[in-house]
């Protein structure tokens, strides 16, 4: 039987699990382990799907009611191409502030009994010697991970495109798609409101967009301003807003095996899936349901649990990572395909991920589709 559980990481995934599993097994000693304070974090807004919320509420309606609250909600997409504005119907998505989310989930995890440590960076596994279970929930940059690469069989690729993650107190009306075409080259911006005042805003660049502009050679507070400038029209006056904002290519993570001995994997650590299509904190949320489950079933048998966990929550996983890579692809082209007119860009954007075929899209957005053929036809 566990007695022991140490969880490296107080991210969603990390903070999640040491709630499920404390409510759990009340008496289980369970610490979480993070290098920052606890009110630290990076991003802005998160977001989760209507389907994502669909399946927490089905597998822990506390915790749901417990965030739904804090949520703002739409029902559509809009892209914005050519100077023209086109709503996608159809496609509901709820974000919420990160720090916001993880407060709510150290309040959880706290009431429910496990320890949190903050400030808390370890330099090697070996002060976790004595825990029957060492899960890593540290993100990209996992130290659980990497103590030990060849258990989990790590890749980790980089994207071409350039991303930067700002904040803005302006609210938008739905998650919303940006295109532009500037002097320098295509840029993009993903932007949605979080609070009823703010909202997260990414840049994103092409490589040769990038260049052109001169980012390579600029300070924070510049990157910004010219950031601004790329997308005045949207942002209508309102400052971007920097919190640790700094120009990244996006890794893509995957492992070939999620567990080695007494050590497993969830959340980031263990694979990333594009900001493109909102399910990062789907998967890290998801991921502690599957592991907890798993444990529950077996807890005399650490091996058979955590293949349990693998076995089952694989599937799901390269489910959706492999839309996220389509997605990925598309936006690595985003450039070619703003050749396109407004309505055609907006039909091979909604469809990028290749899980929205054409009766799909009928069914679910029939008041773009009869727009879309009106304008194409």
């Amino acid at each position: 039987m566990l007695r022991s559980i140490a969880i490296v990481g107080a991210g969603p995934a990390g903070l999640y699990l040491a709630y499920l599993l404390k409510r759990r097994w009340p008496a289980l000693d369970v610490t979480v382990h993070e290098q920052n304070a606890a009110d630290a974090t990076f991003g802005f807004g998160v977001v989760f799907s209507g389907r994502a919320l669909e399946f927490l509420a089905a597998d822990d309606p506390e915790t749901h009611d417990a965030i739904i609250p804090h949520m703002e909600s739409w029902d559509d997409i809009t892209v914005i191409h050519r100077g023209e504005t086109i709503r996608i119907d159809g496609v509901s998505f709820s974000a919420i502030g990160r720090l916001h989310l993880l407060t709510l989930l150290q309040a959880r995890a706290r009431d429910a009994g496990a320890r949190l440590v903050f400030g808390s960076r370890l330099e090697s596994l070996d002060a976790l010697a004595g825990a029957d279970l060492v899960v890593g929930a540290d993100g990209v940059n996992s130290l659980v991970r990497e103590a030990a690469p060849v258990d989990f069989g790590a890749r980790i690729d980089h994207l071409g495109n350039r991303f930067v993650w700002y904040g803005v107190e302006k609210p938008f009306d739905t998650l919303t798609q940006t295109f532009v075409e500037t002097e320098f080259g295509a840029f993009n911006a993903h932007h949605y409101r979080y609070t009823p005042t703010m909202s997260t805003f990414i840049v994103e660049a092409d490589p040769i967009a990038w260049e052109r502009a001169g980012f390579a050679g600029m300070d924070e507070a510049a990157t910004r301003a010219l950031c601004g400038e790329i997308f005045a029209d949207v942002l209508e006056g309102a400052p971007l807003v920097g919190n640790k904002s700094h120009w990244r290519n996006f890794p893509k993570l995957a492992c070939a095996r999620w567990h080695g001995g007494r050590h497993v994997l969830l959340g980031d650590a263990l694979h990333t899936a594009h900001y493109s299509i909102g399910s990062g904190t789907r998967l890290a949320v998801e991921d502690a349901i599957a592991l907890d489950r798993a444990l529950g079933a077996t807890p005399d048998d650490l091996g058979v649990a955590l293949a349990a966990y693998e076995a089952a929550r694989r599937p799901v996983v390269d489910k959706l990572v492999a839309a996220a890579n389509r997605s990925a692809e598309w936006y690595e082209d985003f450039a070619s395909h703003m050749a396109q007119d407004p309505w055609r860009f907006a039909r091979s954007y909604i469809t990028r991920a290749g899980r929205v075929d054409e009766e799909r899209l009928n069914r679910m957005a029939p008041r773009f589709m009869r727009d879309y053929r009106r304008n194409c036809h």
